[in-house]
């Protein structure tokens, strides 16, 4: 405060006026400067100590801002007090708030970033290391031609299982950055599950599953068509995949005055309670799972849905099957 100069302007020219003023009414009347003069001191003094607390509470603003600067955590300093410090103090915890929240947003990108490129590493390293194993035997002039030939099928395996990752990481990156529009579509729910069964009706057949579906042809939900199928295959691909040789796959629809829904069960080994949790998340593999899994077919499933005002839900008993539940929810007009 002593070294702000207008401080100290307002003060020198308080000081004159108030003694020409006081000189004034000496000369007119003694008593009455008395007075003038004992008015003038005290309200120097009030004028003193009402600006002495301005600056001590401009000081804690200060400090407060300080160390929200160096990382402290964002202390509440509003009241409701009426006044302009008031509501620079609110103010100013409002956009402190708001710039601490943003920078723990930040801090946990970072961190799942890291996790990200950490898992994507490890899932790519295996199938990287069996190619070039594979690779430097085929090298060899004397390797059988069966084993050239199994090597060669290995090696465009593991190149289609990178590819799907590297795919399905781009797909879910536009998602997450909100680059994908997502269409408006009333589509049949009978067709988006006829066009997701195609490319696996190989699979089910080859292990000899039993397909059962039950669905109403007149049964429509709003939906961009090309993803939610994919969404759906993923969800029957996890299916198949753990349902051993003769099981089952049940597909059924069913619709509510609040949603429409898709019941795929399985007859698989099912999900463990400890796994349950963290079935939906991105690399996430369980115990059961097997040694070509990636963990995202499901996580990628659930962006997908709940990018469309519909939601994927689960539900396991070990040992005897899984039954993914996913919800198209209407709008309510």
């Amino acid at each position: 405060m002593i070294k702000n100069k207008s401080i100290w302007a307002l003060f020198t020219y308080s000081i004159i006026i108030s003694m020409i003023g006081t000189s004034i009414i000496w000369k007119m009347d003694w008593k009455a400067g008395i007075v003038a003069i004992t008015t003038v001191s005290l309200l120097f003094l009030c004028f003193f100590l009402f600006t002495l607390k301005r600056y001590r509470d401009i000081k804690k603003l200060s400090d407060y801002l300080a160390s929200v600067y160096s990382g402290q955590p964002t202390l509440d300093i509003r009241d409701n007090k009426e006044g302009e410090l008031s509501i620079l103090k609110n103010d100013i915890y409002k956009v402190t708030l708001t710039l601490y929240e943003q920078s723990m947003y930040l801090k946990k990108d970072k961190l799942y970033l890291a996790e990200t490129l950490s898992n994507i590493s490890h899932q790519l390293k295996t199938p990287l290391t069996s190619m070039f194993v594979m690779a430097d035997l085929l090298n060899n002039p004397n390797l059988p031609p069966e084993k050239r030939e199994e090597f060669l099928g290995n090696i465009i395996n593991q190149l289609k299982r990178i590819e799907w990752l590297v795919t399905s990481l781009l797909k879910l990156s536009k998602i997450d950055v909100q680059s994908v529009t997502f269409k408006k579509e009333l589509v049949s729910v009978k067709k988006l599950i006829d066009k997701a069964l195609e490319p696996l009706l190989i699979p089910i057949e080859l292990k000899d599953q039993l397909l059962s579906i039950s669905c109403n042809e007149n049964l429509m939900v709003t939906v961009d068509e090309n993803w939610t199928v994919e969404a759906i295959l993923n969800v029957i691909k996890n299916g198949i995949e753990h349902t051993p040789v003769g099981g089952r796959i049940t597909i059924t629809c069913e619709e509510t005055p609040l949603y429409t829904q898709i019941i795929i069960t399985d007859s698989g080994k099912g999900i463990g309670p400890e796994d349950s949790p963290y079935i939906f998340e991105r690399f996430y593999k369980g115990r059961n799972a097997g040694p070509d899994s990636v963990g995202i077919g499901l996580a990628m499933s659930k962006t997908i849905l709940q990018s469309q005002s519909a939601d994927i839900f689960m539900e396991s008993e070990f040992g005897v099957g899984t039954t993914f539940t996913i919800k198209f929810f209407k709008q309510i007009v």
